[in-house]
């Protein structure tokens, strides 16, 4: 019987968080700290052919003006990920070419922001521009080449071919021939589908701090997902080693995956260095929005077919993705894209994924919520539905007939699903939504339709083969303990959960708990929170820490009790005999290590990576209600229900769950990344973005279906990714059973709506 695990605890740092507690990056940086600011190109494609900083120097106040002659000249990505990590490294820190809309053209450091501003002004530079690539469908083959240089460097054939603004190329096939098998279906669905640019749009803006601390290390304050890899990459980028640097890792107010990308840390990690004084750099929103990194936009066409029983044959899928200026996570986001949906549909006997992503001349994409499976799940979800009203199947009974179940396996990546209570979790969302009585549609008024949509999805548990976490546990001198982790709480309260993981195996008080957090000269290894691995990996290293603690304690009080270690057993509170009287209590046993010559620090470590990234699942419905006149639509109630095997905390697990359904209702109606016809970022602030507020969401309702994963933590896998997958499907879906038109590019507004009410 678990104590611990399964219990809503309220989070560990939630009431300084609630109470404005200074935690957060500029909370500690230095009050005299150089500010930084950057110069930005305003170009989508250009060469500087001179560039005149003497008016900046000369300001007083001014402490250094940076351009791309006084910088290292060494490639490197940005991409938070573990060495040697599959981005191209296609970076400089600065460079005599500009590549998008706000690309770093200088650098400068002054006492205040005020003087950094105004020198900015008097930095003269002259352009060549040239024609950017702004639309992703016509980058292959474009004439303008957008990474002309020689030394862009892979650590893996990726399948890039810069001359052809090709950023990777990714083929996976499985099972018989493609066309053979489509060419025996009943039923074919062939269309095109568009999921757009997303901003992740986190409250905390990118933000930084640096110092020298007394023995001349870099000290870098940082509000990051990926604490170790910024090490790598500020070393690489400023040919430093990374025994000369320390990043630390505070409160972050949000993360969404952009801050898996160490968008700002070099900037002031090279000031500090060249000046030996403090600085720091703070993005205002515009540079978030227009100067970091948004989801991949991608075209996704689908073939897949059906005999008339509803059996899935083929599902071919080819996509293209806009990766922009630079490859971050090019590679990897869009291999997701297939490889966690064609395992979903183990029936078929064909399966396919191909295509680019590509270069263009707007903002680099990078790492949000979802990782490649949120946009893989809109098209092959809507796909499905649309197969479903092809063969005049409930497309519920259509996926509980295909879906693999737990157990089987799939010729898809060749992957086996040990847990999985997906099939439980449609049959509850179905009652929970009142599917049966409310498929497909009801009129409410003469204009007015309500109806209802549904998708399910997969994603992963850490990265397999790949990302390895280790963690540590000391027993501190009053009986207590101090959990040691790299993992990065982004406010999801994975701090919480892992302090939950580490009392339940040492029978003790969540109280009884200290965690120590993000630091890379004090924490064990982490690759970072990212790919849904903090519950999985860094939980079960956690596990395997506390498991060698118990042992060095038991062997520890055996010592000191002159007694045979194989006989002692621990309850939490004390170690004992199984075959006498003899015991000690883990305070008592903590306080004879202080002093004696068989006393030692007692510590316990732990380490875990997977060879397998056993995947969380969710059921997601929606019921809307439709204007047909205008096409005006609301989300009036969404119900999603969720295998993430063991929910460790129901508390934290659902309001992951609620917040990942926000963002993606947002991702559905309302959210896209806009450029001017010269690359100018139009949404570049929250009044022109719109994300979804309060009001936006009527009702959104959780529930849970537990499966037991095996090599997950107390049979835990993960929740935080999976959780935004399932409303612009689900959604589409239910537009499409109020009035009859598919739209099958993203966002879903009432303009294509109408549009499409109107052509019918």
């Amino acid at each position: 019987m678990k104590k611990i695990v399964g219990k809503g605890y309220n989070k560990i740092d939630g009431m300084a968080i609630s109470t404005g507690k200074p935690v957060y990056t500029d909370d500690l940086a230095m009050k005299d700290a150089l500010v930084i600011k950057l110069l930005r190109s305003p170009h989508a494609f250009a060469k500087i052919k001179n560039i005149d900083t003497s008016k900046a120097q000369g300001l007083d106040g001014v402490e250094c003006v940076f351009t791309y002659k006084d910088v290292p000249n060494v490639r490197f990505t940005l991409a938070g990920q573990s060495y040697p990590e599959p981005s191209p490294y296609d970076r400089l820190i600065l460079e005599d070419m500009v590549r998008y809309v706000g690309d770093e053209v200088a650098i400068v450091a002054a006492k205040d922001e005020k003087t950094a501003e105004k020198a900015l002004g008097l930095i003269k530079v002259e352009y060549e521009v040239l024609q950017p690539v702004l639309d992703f469908e016509e980058a292959i083959g474009h004439k303008s080449i957008i990474h002309p240089e020689n030394d862009l460097h892979c650590n893996f054939n990726i399948g890039l071919d810069k001359n052809r603004n090709i950023a990777t190329y990714h083929k996976a096939e499985f099972g018989n021939d493609m066309e053979e098998e489509i060419a025996k279906c009943d039923v074919v669905v062939e269309q095109t589908y568009y999921t757009q640019a997303q901003a992740q749009a986190m409250m905390e803006t990118f933000r930084s701090f640096c110092y020298l601390d007394h023995t001349g290390r870099l000290i870098i304050v940082s509000s990051t997902q990926i604490p170790f890899h910024v090490r790598r990459h500020v070393a690489r980028a400023l040919e430093i080693p990374a025994s000369k640097i320390r990043v630390i890792k505070p409160r972050i107010g949000g993360g969404f995956g952009a801050k898996q990308t160490a968008a700002v840390e070099i900037f002031n990690a090279l000031v500090t260095l060249r000046t030996g004084k403090p600085s720091k750099i703070v993005y205002d929103r515009q540079e978030t929005f227009s100067c970091t990194t948004s989801r991949h936009a991608m075209r996704i066409k689908v073939r897949m077919g059906a005999t008339n029983d509803g059996t899935i044959r083929a599902v071919d899928i080819e996509a293209l993705s806009d990766t922009g200026a630079h490859g971050e996570h090019a590679p990897t986001v869009f291999a997701v894209a297939g490889e966690k949906t064609l395992p979903l549909y183990n029936k078929a006997v064909a399966l396919r994924y191909h295509g680019h992503a590509v270069y263009t001349n707007k903002m680099p994409a990078g790492a949000l919520r979802g990782y490649g499976a949120t946009q893989g799940t809109f098209a092959q979800e809507c796909a499905v539905n649309e197969l479903a009203h092809k063969l005049g199947m409930d497309p519920t009974e259509l996926r509980l007939k295909n879906l693999i179940k737990e157990g089987e396996s799939t010729i898809a990546y060749g992957k086996t699903f040990a847990s999985s209570a997906l099939d439980a979790c449609i049959q509850k969302g179905k009652q929970m939504i009142g599917w049966d009585e409310k498929y497909p549609s009801r009129q409410i008024t003469e204009n007015k339709v309500r109806a209802v949509g549904m998708a399910v999805t997969m994603q992963g548990s850490g990265i397999a083969h790949v990302d390895t976490a280790s963690a540590e546990i000391k027993l501190n001198d009053d009986g207590s303990y101090t959990l040691y982790v790299g993992s990065t709480d982004m406010g999801t309260g994975s701090d919480t959960i892992l302090a939950q993981m580490a009392a339940e195996t040492l029978n003790t008080q969540l109280d009884n708990i200290v965690v120590n957090a993000s630091d890379t000269d004090i924490s064990p290894y982490d690759p970072g929170s990212y790919a849904s691995s903090t519950t999985y990996v860094t939980g079960m290293a956690v596990v395997r820490a506390a498991e060698e603690l118990i042992a060095n304690m038991k062997q520890m009080a055996a010592r000191k009790l002159d007694a045979v270690e194989d006989e002692f057993e621990f309850d939490g509170e004390k170690v004992y005999s199984t075959k006498g009287d003899k015991s000690i209590s883990i305070q008592k046993l903590a306080e004879t290590l202080l002093v004696g010559t068989v006393s030692k620090q007692l510590s316990g470590s732990g380490t875990y990576g997977s060879p397998v990234s056993p995947p969380p699942f969710i059921a997601g419905f929606a019921e809307i209600e439709l204007d047909k006149e205008t096409g005006k639509f609301d989300v009036i109630d969404y119900v999603a229900v969720v295998d993430c095997g063991t929910v460790i905390n129901p508390n934290l697990a659902r309001i992951q769950v609620e917040g990942g359904i926000a963002q993606g209702i947002g991702m559905a109606m309302y959210e896209d990344v806009v450029y001017t016809s010269k690359g100018r970022m139009v949404t570049d602030s929250f009044m022109q973005y719109k994300i979804p507020c309060r009001e936006d969401i009527a009702s959104i309702r959780v529930d849970f279906e537990e499966s037991h994963e095996p090599t997950g933590p107390f049979g835990a896998k993960s929740v935080g990714e999976v959780v935004i997958n399932t409303p612009p499907p689900a959604i589409a879906a239910a537009v499409f059973n109020a009035c009859g038109v598919n739209v099958r590019s993203l966002p879903i507004t009432t303009e294509k709506i109408f549009m499409g009410v109107n052509a019918k």
